[in-house]
């Protein structure tokens, strides 16, 4: 069903680039913070639909067209980048629903809906993405072997070493914010979260 010889590099590869901090790993290190690891996975969720959606439709050309009319993504973007941007402020002033609370206080949880869109927003919107996706994954698929068990093993490869690359993110940001609601630092936790939403949406409008 796939070229082994292939594998071997295909894993390697693609574990280097999902483990590489970008702009799901910096969101889902930000949600470890305030919402837990447990609720971030369904931004997990999100991302992978759309890493997923990302990888078939890059493979089977679609990306080629969409990457001339960057306009496709021009809503995507400005959409998820304002509203990070919104979350961002919120957190830089210890308000809103991703604030992370002085110890004793129970954090504010967004709804499970907001969490997947944000997740699936967010890897769509990202041309670099595609480009990656088109450029790494074909070359990958061996033409004497059928193509769709090959592209359905290769994307299932793909969203594991993307799950484990925000979970260790997550659970990482996680343990940040244990450290420093103990230490009395809520207000530096804050805005180490708020900065990295900024980051991700800037990211989100110059990729």
């Amino acid at each position: 069903m796939v070229n082994l010889a292939l594998m071997g590099a295909f894993v390697p590869t693609f574990l280097f680039v999902s483990v590489t901090p970008g702009m799901c790993m910096t969101l889902a290190m930000t949600l470890g913070m305030s919402q837990g690891v447990r609720r971030t996975f369904w931004m997990m969720w999100g991302e992978m639909l759309g890493v997923g959606l990302v990888a078939v439709l890059a493979v089977l050309g679609v990306a080629a067209l969409m990457l001339q009319f960057p306009a496709v993504f021009q809503w995507f973007k400005v959409l998820g980048a304002c509203y990070l941007t919104y979350i961002g402020v919120q957190m830089w002033r210890a308000r809103g629903k991703l604030a992370i609370p002085t110890a004793g206080l129970v954090p504010q949880l967004l709804p499970r809906r907001t969490l997947f869109s944000q997740g699936f927003i967010t890897a769509v919107s990202n041309p670099k993405g595609w480009a990656f996706h088109m450029a790494l994954l074909p070359p990958f698929i061996d033409s004497q072997l059928a193509f769709w068990p090959q592209l359905v093993i290769l994307i299932s490869i793909i969203l594991l070493l993307e799950f484990l690359s925000m979970l260790l993110y997550a659970s990482g940001g996680k343990a940040l914010a244990l450290f420093l609601t103990r230490s009395n630092r809520v207000q530096y936790l804050n805005r180490i979260g708020a900065s990295l939403m900024f980051g991700v949406a800037l990211w989100m409008l110059l990729g």
